[in-house]
């Protein structure tokens, strides 16, 4: 049965169905010895695909890794000098996993590994609006004023985020603890809501993707998901779960 090309190569393990998609437009994909286009469809079971020369294999079998990122690592594949270490760096299994969603380099907390390009792409696309947990160490006492702007969404680029659940945890000297649960990802969105609000961010970690909780897995740790946290991630469709 015929389908996308990004969509098999996802299901081998080359990454995200957008990573595939660039895999495709860097002519690196081929099938029955023709370079591929973008959008094309193949059926895996007749005809023959290759990435930069070697056949791909489907995976029946997928890895799902939970890691608690440090500050100062990489959530992407690095610039390639090795000067920084990566995510990747840091789980010691073969095969090639790759990163759902980023962190920047200042922040930690947890990062989803894996080799289900499905799965990547479920997490990952904001119509699916899969929760994402953070606590955030802020300068000053946001007001009550303030935290409503940030739930109602402000402007970013000209685009409004979209409505955000924002709670205040606990007072730390002249600086404020909050809870912030994102149903979107924009590039750096929580450190620059905070900083446009007048209260710049000092600390970020994440402690929840979907169902999934970072817990108290130690900075630097890994551990594979347990067979019940896999089946609550590709059963999630985002539902909010404000705790009260």
């Amino acid at each position: 049965m015929e389908e996308r090309l990004q969509k098999i190569l996802a299901r081998a393990g080359f990454g995200s169905r957008r990573a595939c998609e660039e895999l495709i437009r860097q002519g690196r994909v081929a099938v029955n010895g023709e370079v591929a286009q973008l959008g094309q469809k193949a059926d895996p079971e007749r005809d023959r695909i290759t990435v930069d020369g070697e056949p791909i294999r489907l995976k029946r079998e997928y890895t799902y890794i939970a890691l608690h990122k440090p500050r100062g690592v990489l959530s992407d594949e690095g610039d390639g000098t090795g000067r920084l270490p990566t995510v990747r760096d840091l789980v010691d299994l073969p095969g090639h996993l790759f990163p759902v969603g980023r962190l920047d380099l200042r922040s930690e907390g947890l990062i989803l590994l894996t080799d289900d390009g499905d799965l990547a792409f479920r997490l990952t696309h904001p119509r699916f609006g899969h929760e994402k947990e953070y606590h955030v160490l802020v300068d000053g006492r946001p007001s009550e004023e303030t935290l409503e702007k940030w739930r109602r969404g402000v402007l970013l680029e000209g685009r409004r985020t979209a409505p955000a659940e924002v709670e205040v945890m606990r007072a730390e000297r002249d600086r404020t603890w909050l809870r912030v649960v994102l149903r979107e990802g924009r590039k750096r969105q929580i450190r620059r809501v905070a900083a446009m609000l007048g209260h710049p961010v000092h600390r970020l970690i994440r402690v929840r993707v979907g169902p999934v909780r970072l817990g108290n897995l130690p900075p630097g740790r890994w551990r594979r998901l347990t067979p019940l946290e896999v089946r609550a991630l590709k059963g999630h469709h985002g539902r909010s779960r404000k705790k009260r």
